[in-house]
């Protein structure tokens, strides 16, 4: 499958997501305990009847792990919770290896993610590029997958959204909010057709008795598909860029054929396609209120180096390298008239939280 491929900023540097990924690390952080005790609730241990190792090697994988640190948080939360569940049942003696593979586009900076490997860990790391809209490992071979801030992002932008005769041409607009109808459809379209191919992909890659545990920012359920904050921080990004093509900064056709390749879902729109699928069910579903974070909803300069560095690729990709500081240099600004509009609304901002087991399918 042909997918989209970009990249979360890389090097540790004041504009690379090493150090700029905070927000993402406080969903972690909020979402640690749930998925600690999610993992003992429904972990299975791979011992034979005579309680003996069946498996000596526990598997791990984390997906879309960008270049750290939050991936090494939530790789050592995990391997605590597995080690904990072992203790618990006095096989302290069985407690196995852990490999951990993590997981990102060929174009993520792998170098930065291995040079900042926790020295003192508990397992072997391995890198694995490539899209989680695929395959990516051999048939039952990953004990727990992990994925978190990532399955938001699409494969690619829906091609009627960039079909200048379609009614889903998204004429001066990067996302689907304020858009017509057709254009947030095709969002939900490309979405549904995307998160069917990654949990297919899994279900195959997922061990008897494995684990998925997904933290990803939702919207509440029953709300259109625009009412979304996270959403909107990236449609301040949109009107930024037209404010620079009425400046005569940016060609106004290069911001018509620009759209992110996003879209946050409900709960309900994750399950419904986990249901479809043979051999793995959903375990725990919670909906998280995200906390209103100072330094994060209301230090703009913070903000515009988050969006920065998650957006940096895509737009270089598509406007070029010489407008990038121009227009972060903006985005503090475009922050602050959006902090103060009615449309802010800080509790419209929420994770989810899914736990999702591979399940024996009857024959029968």
């Amino acid at each position: 499958m042909e997918v989209d491929s970009f990249a979360m900023n890389g090097g540790d540097g004041p504009t690379g997501y090493f150090v700029n990924s905070r927000f993402q690390r406080i969903q972690c952080d909020e979402a640690k305990a749930l998925l600690q005790c999610s993992i003992q609730k429904h972990l299975v241990l791979p011992l034979d009847s005579k309680m003996s190792i069946s498996k000596p090697v526990f598997r791990i994988a984390d997906l879309g792990c960008s270049v750290g640190p939050n991936t090494f948080a939530s790789v050592d939360s995990i391997i605590d919770a597995v080690t904990s569940e072992y203790k618990a049942k006095c096989l302290d003696s069985k407690i196995p290896e852990f490999q951990v593979f993590f997981n990102d586009q060929a174009r993520n900076d792998f170098n930065t993610l291995f040079r900042n490997l926790p020295a003192e860990r508990a397992y072997t790391a391995a890198g694995i590029p490539g899209s989680f809209h695929g395959r990516l490992f051999p048939m039952a071979s990953v004990d727990i997958f992990h994925s978190a801030s990532a399955l938001h992002w699409l494969s690619g932008v829906p091609d009627e959204v960039k079909d200048p005769l379609s009614p889903a041409w998204n004429r001066g607009k990067v996302t689907y909010v304020e858009s017509a109808p057709e254009v947030a459809e095709a969002y939900k379209a490309q979405f549904q057709k995307d998160i069917m191919e990654f949990f297919n992909a899994r279900a195959m890659e997922i061990a008897d008795n494995g684990l998925l545990a997904i933290l990803m920012l939702c919207r509440p359920e029953g709300t259109a598909v625009s009412c979304s904050v996270a959403m909107d921080m990236f449609e301040c990004l949109g009107h930024t860029l037209v404010d620079m093509v009425n400046e005569g900064l940016i060609e106004e056709a290069l911001v018509d054929s620009f759209n992110m390749p996003l879209f946050f879902p409900t709960a309900s729109e994750m399950t419904e396609v986990i249901s479809e699928i043979q051999g793995i069910r959903t375990e725990v579903v919670e909906e998280i209120q995200c906390l209103r974070e100072k330094s994060m909803l209301g230090d703009t300069s913070t903000m515009s180096l988050q969006l920065r560095a998650i957006t940096e690729e895509i737009l270089n990709k598509h406007f070029g390298p010489g407008i990038i500081d121009t227009i972060f240099q903006r985005m503090p600004q475009k922050f602050e008239e959006y902090l103060r509009s009615p449309s802010f609304a800080a509790e419209k901002l929420q994770n989810l939280f899914l736990l999702v087991k591979k399940v024996t399918v009857s024959s029968g």
